[in-house]
């Protein structure tokens, strides 16, 4: 069995035990970035349909609709069912993402938690008081929340149109501080902008939400149990006065995130080796149960919902909320309002200021201990990017204000995204004009990464192609049996040809579960290299691997000029099988699902393997160890 190939990319193919499982990060940045354009188009309808026919803008949106069970109901109009009913799963989404970062992602760590979440809070509080100060003692200060927030989808979105110069892990950085900037502002939403609270009904909210963290205590695992207990939370919680939207960010918050266990993965192959042996009913529910309970439920649900957050929800709020009617009237009066030109300089002046200030100051006080994982060019990208508020923006100015002021924060956060996106293709462009050194620390920084590849190189155990003083390292944990280890083999040839100071290791990952012959194949490299041939041996088994039997093996040996009778003395004897444990051991600990895995100095690559990617991966791997040196 063989993992699935992503469409349109002959180099993103691996083995996996059960599937080719993709970092949630990639996948959530991918498609942050997909969605960033139909959210572009979804604003850009909203504003042709309300200047074509406001009225019919209104009153569709305006439209009322109820749920009735018996004789309880939840009555709103359209666009409040999307502003606090669809958005709750885009919080929802937010809190499976905050959850994964926390126990698998770079705030694994703990140390490194700090950084995002003083740089989040600063970047929030700065715009906050730019928003007060221009509107000091008038009535529209109430509304000092539309100008707090980072939108993540449209901000990574945008990033990645217009600063293509700068590093991956921009990102990264980036989707950290979005998801305390995004808590932080639902907090604000409960507690600030909430109505009357009934107290009973909160009550009977938070004791519905008690039982939901028994269940969760007591390893429940059915998802209607808790769609049911989530739905009740929310109706409690709506009736109760408090925004609902918090129900989101709490039940994404208990979801668990892990990586995929070597135990559960094999345990789903042999029932889908069962099913593919006699393909019932019965063999195929167990196959399909035992494949999704190898996942975390974070990683299950991220899948299943986050298309739809990014692909329909968030694109529908902004069809329903940013409709205004944009003329010269409009424009001279928002230019002129307090409300329009502190949601704009907030943003465009206050994002940036305070992500580069704080992290500036965590830098100085830390004595570099804490620091941005790229470089100050970057950060300032990260910073002037950040001033893009939309969907949080339009949220809360939708519950603060109301008539021509709503129309005014509107035109402040539609500015604000313009401007923002046009001062992160300047920042990105200026960067592009320093010297390659300052360029490279500019962008790279000097921060230490976190390392994936918890067994460090070993130049006495490890089989290493390369000088063994390269500054570069290339890590591949591969199978001699994975058709996806052969095609990468051509690529990792090239590699080593254009990039003389590159070293490359080769790890055993024997996949036994599909490929029955892995094992054999491995243990015979490990002969070889008792003869002094692990690599022209590693060579040929790649080159042939339709053929690798005992017969096969030994004639491999034999054209390789190997003494063959203690080759296979060696092979009968199991000689290696200790050492390519001790590999698949570190694989686990490093949380390779499968093959090939690459890491770069310690870091796992993400995504394709083809020449162009790998190429540009070891540039980058290279910059980052120029800077250190």
């Amino acid at each position: 069995m063989t993992g699935p190939q992503a469409a349109g990319s002959p180099f993103s193919g691996r083995t996996a035990w059960a599937r080719n499982l993709q970092t949630p990060l990639r996948d959530f940045l991918r498609t942050e970035t997909g969605s960033a354009a139909l959210l572009l188009i979804a604003t850009l309808l909203a504003l042709l349909w309300a200047n074509t026919d406001l009225s019919s803008y209104e009153s569709f949106w305006g439209m009322p609709l109820s749920i009735r069970l018996g004789d309880m109901a939840v009555s709103q109009d359209l666009r409040h069912w999307m502003n606090n009913g669809l958005m709750t799963f885009y919080f929802f989404v937010i809190g499976l993402e905050a959850r994964r970062e926390f126990d698998m992602g770079e705030l694994r760590e703990r140390r490194r938690t700090a950084l995002p979440l003083l740089v989040g809070i600063g970047g929030m509080i700065v715009p906050v008081v730019i928003y007060l100060a221009v509107n000091a003692g008038r009535p529209s200060a109430h509304g000092w929340g539309a100008a707090m927030s980072t939108d993540t989808a449209f901000a990574l979105g945008i990033l990645a149109l217009v600063g293509t110069r700068f590093p991956e892990r921009l990102r990264a950085f980036m989707l950290n501080i979005s998801v305390v900037d995004d808590i932080v502002a639902l907090g604000v939403i409960v507690i600030v902008y909430s109505g009357h609270i009934a107290l009973p009904t909160l009550m009977a909210a938070l004791g519905i939400f008690g039982v939901t963290l028994l269940v969760r205590a007591n390893r429940v695992r059915y998802g209607l149990v808790y769609v049911l207990l989530g739905a009740a939370t929310w109706v409690a919680l709506f009736k109760s006065g408090v925004d609902p939207l918090v129900v989101g960010l709490a039940m994404g918050l208990l979801t668990y995130a892990y990586p995929a266990a070597r135990s559960d993965l094999e345990r789903a192959s042999g029932l889908f080796r069962l099913f593919r042996e006699q393909p019932t009913p019965e063999l195929a529910r167990s196959a399909q149960i035992g494949l999704a309970s190898a996942l975390s439920p974070n990683e299950r649900l991220q899948q299943l919902y986050h298309p739809w957050t990014s692909y329909v929800i968030v694109p529908l709020f902004a069809l329903s909320n940013i409709g205004i009617v944009i003329n010269g009237a409009l424009l001279s009066r928002a230019f002129t309002s307090p409300i329009t030109i502190g949601i704009l300089l907030g943003y465009v002046l206050g994002k940036p200021v305070g992500v580069v200030g704080v992290s500036w100051l965590v830098t100085r006080l830390s004595r570099g201990r804490l620091r941005p994982p790229v470089g100050w060019a970057a950060v300032l990208g990260g910073g002037t990017i950040a001033g893009i508020g939309f969907t949080v923006s339009l949220l809360v100015a939708s519950i603060a204000f109301s008539g021509a002021e709503l129309e005014e924060a509107k035109v402040g956060v539609l500015s604000a995204a313009i401007c923002a996106s046009v001062l992160t293709w300047v920042t990105a462009r200026v960067t592009g004009f320093l010297p390659l050194r300052a360029r490279i620390r500019a962008l790279f920084g000097t921060a230490e990464s976190l390392v994936d590849l918890v067994a460090p190189v070993d130049s006495r155990r490890d089989h290493v192609r390369g000088p063994m003083d390269a500054p570069v390292t290339v890590v591949e944990y591969g199978d001699f049996e994975c058709p996806y280890c052969g095609q990468a083999e051509a690529v990792v040839r090239e590699l080593l040809a254009n990039f003389g100071d590159v070293r490359y290791v080769w790890r055993h990952l024997p996949l036994s579960d599909v490929h029955p012959n892995a094992q054999l194949a491995a243990e015979a490299s490990e002969a070889a290299a008792e003869q002094g041939a692990f690599w022209e041996m590693h060579d040929r088994l790649l080159e042939d691997q339709g053929d690798l039997g005992v017969r096969d093996l030994l004639r491999h040996a034999a054209e390789l000029g190997l003494d063959t009778e203690r080759f296979h003395r060696d092979l009968r004897e199991h000689l290696g099988t200790a050492r390519i444990a001790e590999d698949v051991d570190s694989a686990d600990l490093s949380g390779v699902s499968g093959t090939p895995t690459f890491f770069l100095n310690g870091q796992r690559h993400r995504g394709a393997y083809d020449i162009a990617t790998l190429s540009a991966a070891v540039r980058a791997a290279h910059a980052r160890a120029a800077i250190r040196s």
